[in-house]
């Protein structure tokens, strides 16, 4: 998704600047929340929490998917929509703003600049990191969205005012740390990965 809006975006010499990137970020990643992220999430919150329980009622991962697709329907694996999207559209334009950012300062006037592992990996690090720090908070309000408790709460709004009030600030980033050292290393492969398998198509499909 974000190839194609950038293809899209990029002006003639092939360069795409940091606010469009931020905004093909932004389109991948709510894109990302609709079709994957929020029903793959939502089963997951679901079942950790149920599996957490004094008496958890899911037998398994795909029992706990049939009891809640039926006693809730399709509709029970989308909880907490809105604040997945705002959560993974955050995550994924801050994410591309940064990376194109840097890669645009290290390209420089060359846009085909080649790039090296080493290199696009420290800058996904860094990307990542930056995502962690700026969406925090609303991971916090999609878990607590998607959890075994979030009738609690009416709205995605609600769910962060009740937080802000009963828990205070800090609680936003309960996580941070632990999520730090996932989200980076995760970032920086998914990059250099993605980078490779490009590389690797340009040579063996060639296209006008």
């Amino acid at each position: 998704m974000f190839e194609f809006l950038s293809n899209h975006m990029r002006d003639p010499q092939g360069r795409l600047d940091s606010t469009r990137g931020l905004l093909c970020g932004l389109g991948a990643g709510v894109a990302e929340a609709v079709v994957v992220v929020c029903p793959m999430e939502t089963i997951k919150v679901k079942f950790i929490h149920d599996q957490t329980s004094p008496n958890p009622k899911y037998k398994g991962f795909f029992h706990g998917v049939r009891e809640i697709v039926r006693e809730q329907g399709l509709k029970g694996t989308y909880q907490g929509l809105t604040a997945t999207v705002l959560k993974q559209g955050s995550n994924q334009a801050i994410r591309f703003f940064v990376m194109t950012s840097l890669r645009n300062w290290y390209r420089g006037d060359n846009p085909n600049k080649p790039m090296n592992p080493l290199i696009t990996g420290v800058f996904g690090a860094i990307a990542g990191a930056a995502s962690v720090f700026g969406n925090t908070p609303l991971d916090v309000i999609k878990t607590r969205m998607q959890g075994l408790e979030a009738h609690k709460y009416r709205s995605t709004w609600d769910c962060g005012l009740q937080i802000l009030r009963k828990e205070g600030l800090k609680a936003f980033y309960k996580g941070t740390i632990p999520r730090l050292g996932r989200v980076c290393l995760d970032v920086a492969i998914v990059f250099v990965i993605y980078d490779e398998v490009v590389k690797l198509l340009n040579k063996v499909w060639k296209t006008d």
